[in-house]
């Protein structure tokens, strides 16, 4: 059956941190087998898959009843040396390990600072023209395209044509057919947006554009759905993406995201090709007919 919604998601309410918190820990503890951590599995029949809770608590030297009740969604009072021993035990990666620790020892915010407006510095914009030949753009909260250069418009669309609130990866890849198209591996970018969107969850739960932002692409998404559901959490910074451009065909881009300086929101992510590559041609090709180019992506 089809994951459904969760009605205040969908209705784009504030996440519920201490569900997040429960859920996330449950499917990083059903993704493990006694196998995997060194643990005896007699062949016993398990009515969930994965470790049991006592197993856990085990691993991570805390009691039963204290681990429950942290994965009850109860993480008050835990402390960061109790959460390393879990994200040890739990096997999480240091983005995951993040993610547990915003989830269960939320930092103190302003009344919902995260619906504020993102800006990008001029000098940023200035830096984005300057990089003549190499696709750029600034990408913020909730995956939102916050300024680019003609090269990102001559690869990836003219985003200019979009309403300023549709300039956003993860509604691009999950509502507009166009970008299916365009990314070779589209499943492996639409898990790499979806991972974004759960560290900004648990780091902004109370942001009503992020929460609206979910609500909308789980009604209309069954694919959003189904990888919201798995809580996986990632950061990817750099790999390669392979795109078919309408105009040029077949290109192999690598790909790096810098943190901005000053605003850890904001990412400058650059993509280049291999020199003397086919790819690389298909770059100058493109930076050559500028407008045209842009035009060929469809934004919408």
């Amino acid at each position: 059956m089809d994951e459904q919604p969760d009605a205040a998601v969908a209705a784009g309410r504030p996440l519920d941190r201490r569900a997040e918190l429960s859920e996330f820990l449950r499917s990083r503890r059903a993704r493990l087998k006694p196998e995997d951590v060194g643990l005896p599995d007699f062949g016993r029949h398990r009515r969930v898959p994965g470790l049991r809770r006592e197993e856990l608590a085990q691993l991570a030297g805390v009691s039963v009843a204290y681990y429950t009740r942290l994965e009850q969604g109860n993480g008050r009072n835990v402390s960061a040396e109790v959460l390393g021993s879990i994200a040890r035990a739990l096997r999480l990666t240091d983005a995951e390990h993040a993610h547990l620790t915003h989830l269960a020892k939320p930092k103190a915010h302003k009344k919902k600072p995260a619906a504020r407006q993102q800006h990008v510095r001029a000098t940023l914009r200035q830096l984005l023209d300057a990089m003549d030949g190499v696709p750029a753009y600034v990408v913020g909260r909730r995956t939102e395209i916050l300024a680019w250069n003609r090269m990102a418009a001559a690869v990836f669309g003219d985003w200019s044509e979009l309403p300023p609130a549709e300039r956003n990866w993860a509604r691009l890849v999950f509502l507009q057919p166009e970008y299916r198209d365009l990314f070779v591996d589209w499943e492996q970018k639409a898990i790499d947006i979806v991972c974004g969107l759960r560290m900004d969850a648990g780091c902004q739960p109370d942001d009503p554009r992020l929460s609206a932002l979910v609500g909308e692409l789980s009604v209309k998404s069954e694919e959003f759905r189904r990888l919201w559901a798995t809580h996986d959490v990632k950061e990817q910074n750099h790999g390669v993406k392979r795109l078919h451009h309408p105009l040029v065909g077949d290109l192999s881009l690598n790909f790096e995201g810098f943190r901005v300086t000053g605003d850890t929101d904001q990412a400058l992510v650059t993509y280049h090709a291999e020199p003397g590559s086919p790819s690389a041609e298909s770059l100058r090709l493109l930076a050559s007919w500028g407008t045209d180019a842009a035009r060929a992506v469809p934004a919408v």
